[in-house]
């Protein structure tokens, strides 16, 4: 049996350009039910504040990271979250790859963020996309980026206020570039962890009679997250709890969930075959074909794809079984209707099957 825990893993306090203290932003956290929570500030590695934080019968689990990039760079690209890396690495910026080998020997982990950011012109916003692509042995991609994803929606300040007072039409998946790249490299034979996060930084903005909050911790934490499934529960121990969520996260063993429209909670994705069973990131070599089960928490429309390819499409389901032959990485998008169209709902990280041994 797997247990699962929901966090958010891009988020900023007042140590860089956030507008909250760490209790501010688990305070948050906890309110939107929220397991964990990992801190990036940029360029900045704050110690001595993980550990949990406890609100009656809640337990958040606040760990801290960073979202490290050169700043002498202009405009500034490669931006790499960095988890458990125990050690400020941002003097390391200016050349990606050396920055990635440091956190690979710090035993830490390490994920493109927002891979694909467009400019916004008209707000004086660069396109602040990864560029270096010929690095390697990072984790994984940040397939969905809330704030990125509302940047992209910027092309002028009506659209601007509109959204900043609707925020619950903003998110209706992650930018195509981003999922085209990461079933690139899926394709190629890589194993690339996929993982979604706010990029929260409760940004206060006054533009004429426009005062507001853009957006607050709370909502941001209600949407896009990354839910981990650790093979035993966590303890309350943080040393050891840490241990165990990141363990599962290197491992492909979690998916991403658009909270807001329904919660995620409860998907599932599996594999059954000769070899044995297996979970998201875990590889087969089988003889034979391998039966995948998809299982989602509602009824929804189910696309299932192997190395970005669409292999079949299920609608208006909550389960979904098929036996695949074909080798490749299969993973499973889920999508639900909500404010009036149609949402990317969950996007699963992949099971690789590969040739038999």
């Amino acid at each position: 049996m797997l247990h699962e825990y929901v966090g958010n893993l891009h988020c900023h306090t007042v140590y860089s350009d956030g507008w909250g203290r760490h209790n501010d932003l688990a305070r948050a956290a906890i309110n939107a039910g929220l397991d964990f929570l990992v801190v990036t500030d940029h360029n900045v590695w704050v110690q001595g504040l993980d550990g949990y934080r406890l609100h009656q019968d809640q337990r958040l689990l606040l760990l801290t990271g960073q979202e490290i990039h050169d700043p002498t760079r202009q405009p500034q690209k490669n931006h790499l979250l960095t988890y458990e890396t125990g050690q400020e690495l941002a003097a390391k910026a200016s050349d990606p790859q050396r920055l990635i080998d440091a956190v690979q020997q710090a035993d830490g982990l390490s994920f493109l963020a927002h891979p694909f950011d467009p400019p916004a012109p008209l707000f004086d916003e660069d396109n602040l996309s990864w560029e270096s692509w010929d690095v390697d042995g990072y984790t994984g991609l940040e397939i969905w980026n809330f704030m990125t994803e509302y940047k992209g929606l910027l092309t002028s300040w009506r659209r601007a206020i509109y959204y900043a007072y609707r925020p619950d039409l903003i998110a209706s998946g992650p930018f195509p570039e981003t999922v085209a790249r990461w079933d690139q490299l899926l394709a190629a034979g890589r194993k690339v962890v996929g993982i979604g996060g706010s990029d929260a930084h409760a940004l206060p903005v006054r533009k004429g009679p426009l005062k507001r909050v853009i957006f607050p911790y709370e909502f941001l934490f209600r949407a896009v997250n990354t839910h981990v499934l650790t093979e035993t529960p966590l303890t309350g121990e943080v040393d050891i709890d840490r241990k165990r969520l990141f363990l599962s996260l290197r491992r492909g063993r979690c998916f991403i969930g658009y909270d807001l429209p329904a919660s995620t909670r409860g998907f599932r994705f599996n594999a059954a075959s000769d070899e044995g069973e297996a979970e998201m990131g875990d590889t087969l070599h089988p003889r034979f074909g391998v039966t995948l089960q998809i299982h989602a928490p509602r009824r929804c429309r189910l696309q299932l794809l192997c190395d970005g390819e669409p292999v079949q499409g299920w609608s208006d389901r909550s389960q979904a079984v098929l036996t695949v032959h074909r080798t490749g990485a299969y993973r499973v998008e889920a999508y639900l209707p909500y404010r009036g169209r149609e949402r990317t709902w969950i996007l699963s990280n992949a099971i690789y099957i590969r040739s038999a041994k």
